[in-house]
């Protein structure tokens, strides 16, 4: 039996990163359904006065392609006796990080969890064992200024969002079109009105892009959409039967709400409630869907309750329940269609 020391990578969320090795453990944890090795002997271990998660199991190439993109990996290393021997890591990414990274205002959501999400949803998705080579379709219904799109696109994958407030579609549409100017890769931008039933009800931002020249070439270009729009009145505004996978972060009741009849709420459960209906015929059969929200201000059974009732089954996992901050401790929840 092999044995395996993974470096966890910085963050700059200090808070975060005191929480790192319990939910790389869980993380972790996750991949074991597309794994195949067997996994054992996970725990939190010192050397040279660094620690890494260490573990057990005998990595093929292509485990070692999946661990490589854990949200936390930064190395891999194959213990051998007193020695680290490194393994090379081949995480997705097909941009640079800075797509990631550069996007900083209030409220944003720490990206090494965003991409942990989507990494639990994935994996408890009927589209797990495509993680590394399939092309497929990310939404996120609440997306804000598209943490969550700019990951899936480091994927490889297209994303569809939708958010309610104009600011913040435009806000992204500026920064996406601007990075790829700079980083001079082909691509299309156009925002345009959306109408039902004759009228004009949203606007949509449709962007197509490549990662290189040859893949543009090639035609092998991803997609971002972003709806303008209100997440539980979607009849009309956008086709069916599209997403593999779905991650969402809920208002949180600090910073962030969401809107209803009665103008700015802080319930999450209440948008929760409204929203999924609408929600799951954009789903394909087998997709996932990833959920995080502040536990200070909605009960976990609560949220699981909801989702239950829609017809969705629970995906069990080890805790993720973490302070963020004084008036934050937030937690995910993974269903299946």
């Amino acid at each position: 039996m092999s044995a395996y020391a993974l470096l966890l990578a910085p963050s700059a969320n200090r808070v975060y990163a005191d929480q790192a090795s319990r939910l790389a453990i869980a993380e972790l944890a996750a991949f074991s359904w597309v794994l195949s090795a067997d996994i054992t002997e996970v725990s939190p271990t010192r050397i040279g006065g660094v620690e890494y998660l260490a573990f057990e199991g005998e990595l093929s190439a292509r485990d070692i392609a999946y661990v490589s993109n854990l949200s936390s990996a930064y190395a891999l290393f194959q213990r051998e006796g007193e020695l680290l021997r490194p393994l090379e890591l081949t995480p997705l990414a097909h941009y640079d990080s800075d797509l990631i990274t550069i996007p900083k205002y209030v409220g944003k959501t720490n990206e090494q969890f965003t991409k942990l999400v989507l990494n639990l949803t994935l994996l408890a998705s009927s589209a797990a064992e495509r993680m590394l080579d399939g092309h497929l379709t990310v939404l996120d219904p609440l997306c804000g200024r598209g943490t969550t799109l700019n990951q899936a696109l480091m994927y490889g994958y297209d994303a569809v969002g939708i958010e309610i407030d104009g600011k913040d579609v435009e806000a992204y549409k500026l920064f996406l079109q601007t990075w790829l100017k700079r980083k001079r890769l082909k691509h299309t931008a156009e925002l345009v009105p959306v109408r039902r039933q004759g009228r004009r009800a949203a606007r949509r931002l449709e962007v197509t892009m490549a990662a290189s020249k040859d893949d543009h070439k090639a035609g092998a270009v991803q997609k971002v959409t972003v709806i303008q729009g209100d997440t539980t009145q979607l009849d009309g505004l956008i086709r069916g039967g599209f997403a593999d996978v779905l991650v969402a972060d809920l208002p949180y009741g600090v910073a962030h709400g969401s809107y209803d009849e009665g103008g700015l709420s802080r319930r999450p459960l209440d948008l929760l409630e409204r929203a999924v209906p609408q929600w799951l015929p954009l789903l394909r059969p087998g997709a996932a869907l990833g959920l995080s929200w502040n536990t200070k201000v909605a009960r976990r059974e609560l949220a699981e309750d909801i989702l239950r009732a829609n017809g969705l089954e629970i995906v069990e996992h080890l805790p993720l329940e973490h302070r963020v901050d004084q008036g934050i401790e937030r937690d995910v929840v993974i269903a299946r269609r």
